[in-house]
């Protein structure tokens, strides 16, 4: 017997629209499950998405997708959506190369109405596709669905704001989660009357009453979410213009396809609150969504099994770093926008509470609070990833470098980072931080340069940055004390032995090794070059001396990167030389294995043996070979 046998005869929204309506809670068992074995072999997100289930297939059931149009917020509460049009068999690759993403991509189906990865933006995307809509003349429903944590951030009300008279349909998708906890008034605002002594009183007494009446119990069973209507704090929205439906059932599938179906026929900003819980249906994800939020491969039997030893990730590095910088310096704040777990401040949060803030996920927020700070003497942290610190670009030049406030960052995920994609790819950050005045950049090797780095920028007093990747170092050895480096000072790690047709590998950040192996082939010069800016310029100027080319070598992206930084230093000195630049390609990279994903763009070590090689050896053939020993 089949275990998905409604579920398999489901492989597009309208065939799903050809099923009875009584049939929809058994397809939603059965997408559960399929889920929940799904992302257990392949990794994935599984919380969020087992809380958005009903949502998902309500969504399909009643409204005529892909004509109109549903986009979702942030994307990783999308893979029943995937199934339901047409992914189904493709998702035992999914977040593999050449499967399925992890996020809605307009490339890959007709049914990702508007790619996304990033919180806050489907009210603002949903309101630009209704107003054209509306333009055009087209007879086409839109709806955004959006998180509480999303729901949080200042874009999100910038579109209500703007939202007067459109018809557009807000799904509040209230789970009472973001991916770390909650934070902030406005989650409080929504909260506070389920938490109520009134609330709950009246809810626990009339049920007990009822349930002695059981004609009336189901009766005040269905009333129940009208009257949690009237009791929240509706208006809020309706001060927007928006006709403010709910809390109902997100888990309850026909009170979703019937409320829906209503809200259809309604012309102008619907906005409707559903309450549903992450992790829903799988018992572990419900009672720790925060630790299935993202997984690896596990066995649902068992659940996640913590893993024991093994080298730490630049994340540990940086969190233990934050909590012994802390313990001697009063001054430090540390500041993440919604992502204590990820940026690895599990550890600071519980150890200096008063010196922690999570401000949600207000990226522009974060910075310029950093900078409120910096003005008073505080010295503070913002821990925050490569590819999120691109929405506060504006505070981080107007509030923080203009200013020259000593804001430290501490930047995660720089460089290719795998599963996660193109959306999450740290691709652009030295060039983005290179270009800013008053501001120094360092990429440590491994993790003992990363710590000492991180010493070294909080010691300054101007704004500075330090940039990791995500996943493990090299297993170089950790030096517990808290040393810094002289700044913008590289190092050489290896001198060429040849005397002609020299070549000297200019290497930024986690590259090196790579470098270092392909120097070992090569016969060629390595040096560590540690700081983006200011760039080492004597030892650029030392090595132009006595090689013949130079290499460089980054994992970001080549325009505007650590290799055009060299490139004008030999041209300030008027030094003409022959220069490689490797790094990151001019275009988005996709979702894989990061070690696949640096081959496949040749930046391993094979890799940068084979463009040096490329580049070079066809000048003079066999003259830039590795001498014989």
């Amino acid at each position: 017997m089949d275990a998905y046998p409604l579920l398999e005869t489901v492989d597009s929204p309208a065939e799903l629209r050809q099923l009875e309506r009584g049939q929809l809670p058994q397809l939603a068992r059965e997408l559960r499950a399929f889920v929940l074995r799904s992302v257990a072999q392949t990794g994935g997100h599984l919380s969020s998405n087992l809380g958005t289930i009903e949502l998902t297939i309500a969504l399909h059931y009643v409204f005529d997708t892909p004509r109109d149009r549903v986009v979702w917020d942030v994307g990783h509460q999308t893979y029943a959506h995937k199934i339901l049009t047409g992914r189904r068999e493709a998702m035992g690759r999914l977040r593999q190369w050449g499967g399925p993403g992890g996020f809605p991509r307009r490339d890959e189906s007709e049914y990702d109405t508007f790619g996304t990865a990033h919180s806050s933006t489907s009210i603002s995307a949903a309101l630009g596709m209704a107003t054209a809509a509306r333009l055009t003349g087209e007879d086409k429903h839109v709806v955004a669905v959006i998180g509480d944590g999303a729901m949080s951030a200042g874009m999100a009300f910038e579109a209500l704001n703007n939202a007067e008279g459109a018809d557009l349909l807000v799904i509040l998708n209230d789970n009472d989660m973001s991916i770390s906890e909650p934070v902030g008034a406005f989650n409080e605002y929504l909260a506070k009357v389920f938490a109520s002594r009134f609330y709950n009183t009246m809810r626990r007494g009339g049920k007990e009453v009822l349930a002695k009446l059981p004609p009336v119990h189901e009766l005040a069973r269905r009333a129940e979410e009208h009257v949690k209507g009237m009791m929240l704090p509706g208006t809020l929205f309706e001060e927007f213009g928006f006709n403010y439906i709910g809390p109902i059932d997100g888990h309850d599938v026909d009170l979703l396809v019937k409320t829906l179906a209503n809200v259809r026929k309604l012309k102008g900003p619907q906005f409707l609150h559903v309450v549903t819980r992450k992790g829903y249906g799988y018992a572990r994800a419900e009672e720790d969504p925060i630790l299935y939020h993202g997984v690896t491969k596990f066995d649902p039997a068992v659940g996640i099994v913590p893993k024991s030893g093994g080298a730490p990730t630049y994340t540990q590095i940086f969190g233990d770093w934050l909590c012994d910088m802390a313990r001697v310096d009063r001054r430090l704040v540390g500041i993440t926008p919604a992502m204590r777990e990820g940026s690895g401040l599990v550890k600071f949060s519980q150890a200096f509470p008063e010196r922690y803030f999570d401000v949600g996920i207000a990226e522009q927020h974060a910075v310029t609070f950093a900078a409120g700070l910096a003005c008073e003497g505080m010295k503070p942290v913002v821990a925050i990833y490569s590819t999120f610190l691109q929405r506060a670009y504006d505070q981080l030049i107007h509030d923080v470098v203009l200013q020259n406030l000593p804001v430290m960052f501490a930047i995660d995920r720089a460089g290719i980072v795998g599963a996660d994609g193109p959306t999450h790819i740290g691709a652009f950050d030295l060039t983005y931080l290179r270009c800013l005045p008053n501001t120094t950049v360092m990429a440590p090797a491994d993790e003992n340069e990363c710590r000492r780095l991180l010493t070294t920028a909080f010691q300054m007093n101007t704004p500075a940055a330090v940039r990791y990747p995500r996943g493990s170092g090299p297993g170089i050895a950790i030096d517990p004390a808290l040393t810094t480096l002289p700044i913008g000072k590289g190092e050489l790690r290896r001198s060429a032995k040849r005397r002609t047709h020299r070549i000297a590998i200019l290497a930024f950040g986690s590259l090196l090794y790579p470098a270092l192996a392909a120097a070992e082939e090569l016969d060629a010069t390595v040096a560590n070059m540690r700081f983006v800016k200011p760039l080492d310029a004597e030892l650029v100027r030392a090595l132009a001396q006595d090689h013949d080319a130079f290499v460089t070598v980054e994992e970001n992206v080549v325009a505007g990167g650590a290799g055009s930084a060299v490139a004008e230093c030999l041209a300030t000195e008027r030094i003409a030389l022959p220069i490689l630049h490797l790094g990151l390609p001019d275009r988005f990279i996709d979702h894989g294995d990061p070690a696949f994903l640096l081959a496949h763009v040749g930046l391993d070590a094979k890799g940068i043996t084979a463009s040096i090689h490329a580049r070079f050896a066809q000048r003079t053939p066999g003259a830039w070979a590795k001498p014989a020993a």
